[in-house]
């Protein structure tokens, strides 16, 4: 049974805390330029002194602006976002030196010993056992499925597998999913899948080259073009397995964040770096446990939006789940230090990992 665990907020009436100064802000004078000493944010809560009210910033994300609102609230903004006129946090330091707190060990029992900032990290390798980590994940998606929010950060590779796709699209449509971030690749060689049985034209069982397969995708990103978007392309053509028609079929949001290299691309694909991160934050924000898998960019840019920490609507504070999977320890390791109850890294092929979780959650 998966058990939440509980946020401790910090004791401000210690001295510390009471003898702290008002967090300094300062104007910033043009769009998209912030102050100097601007303050940057982390994953982790962070709290800024307000007329001498200890405040936390609710919607906090890595390397962030924080502008204080007319109302006494506090944003948090990319520099790139800012604008001219917007009150801006200044500091450097964490500790209330400045009014400024960053609250790392929030989900930490007081009987956990704990001696750095960053003992959380630690190499995970191919020849780490996962088992128990399994374990947990089942527990906690099933949790999720009714009480949370399961985004899922996919990589191509899912689709050039019969069983990943299968496994991916059962997990879907049992309510194991809310949100799907990926690029065109993965929803093109989806679709490919799904109308050919092929991925780059090799059958995704057999794994053999067809004649002419590497028109495959090409031809399957002209025909949803000519559709006008995914979901009619499935109506056309009567598509009835795999990950984007389940997305379809079940209203699962996606969004499909496009690359210099895309062919086609699919309809949906955003080409601007800028809107697709928008429209990716949209579905972060929703977020209380988040999957990567296959997908290095994709990885990093959602683990950099993603605090460690959810305030529910009811005011309670939550950790947000962020696992890795990765054949590459590298990529899975580039997130690791991001505390031990958000981040959670598993080296695996992830075709075989979806394979055993949707086999583990019992709907496959």
């Amino acid at each position: 049974m998966f058990v939440m665990p509980k946020y401790h907020h910090p004791d401000f009436t210690g001295e510390r805390f009471a003898n702290a100064p008002d967090a300094v802000w300062e104007v910033a004078e043009k769009d998209g330029v912030a102050p100097e000493n601007f303050h940057s944010t982390s994953m982790y809560p962070e709290y800024f002194k307000i007329n001498g009210k200890w405040r936390l910033a609710e919607e906090s994300r890595m390397d962030a602006c924080v502008v204080l609102e007319d109302d006494g609230t506090l944003s948090v903004i990319e520099a790139r976002n800012l604008k001219k006129g917007d009150k801006v946090i200044l500091g450097r330091t964490e500790k209330a030196e400045e009014g400024i707190y960053l609250h790392s060990k929030g989900f930490i029992e007081e009987n956990e010993k704990i001696d750095d900032e960053f003992v959380f990290r630690q190499g995970r390798s191919r020849e780490t056992s996962y088992a128990r980590d399994y374990d947990k994940l089942f527990r906690l998606l099933e949790h999720e499925k009714e009480h949370g929010n399961i985004l899922w950060v996919m990589g191509p590779a899912f689709a050039f597998d019969e069983d990943a796709r299968r496994a991916m699209q059962l997990l879907i449509e049992n309510g194991y999913a809310h949100g799907v971030l990926a690029g065109n690749a993965l929803a093109t060689h989806d679709l490919e899948g799904a109308l050919l049985h092929t991925a780059l034209g090799q059958d995704i069982y057999t794994q053999k080259s067809q004649p002419n397969g590497h028109y495959n995708h090409l031809d399957v990103c002209n025909k949803v073009r000519k559709s006008g978007s995914i979901a009619q392309f499935v109506e056309d053509y009567k598509i009835d397995n795999g990950i984007m028609y389940a997305c379809v079929k079940n209203n699962i949001p996606f969004v499909l964040a496009g690359s210099i290299r895309d062919d086609g691309p699919l309809p949906e694909v955003i080409g601007d770096a800028y809107e697709a991160a928008k429209e990716m934050r949209k579905l972060v924000k929703k977020s209380t446990t988040v999957i990567c898998m296959a997908t290095m960019l994709h990885t990093i840019a959602t683990g950099n939006m993603t605090p460690s920490f959810r305030v529910m609507e009811d005011g309670e504070v939550r950790p947000v789940y962020l696992y890795t999977v990765d054949i590459d320890e590298f990529v899975v390791n580039k997130l690791l230090d991001r505390g031990s109850l958000s981040a959670t890294t598993i080296v695996t092929n992830v075709q075989d990992f979806v394979t055993l979780v949707a086999k583990g959650l019992k709907v496959m």
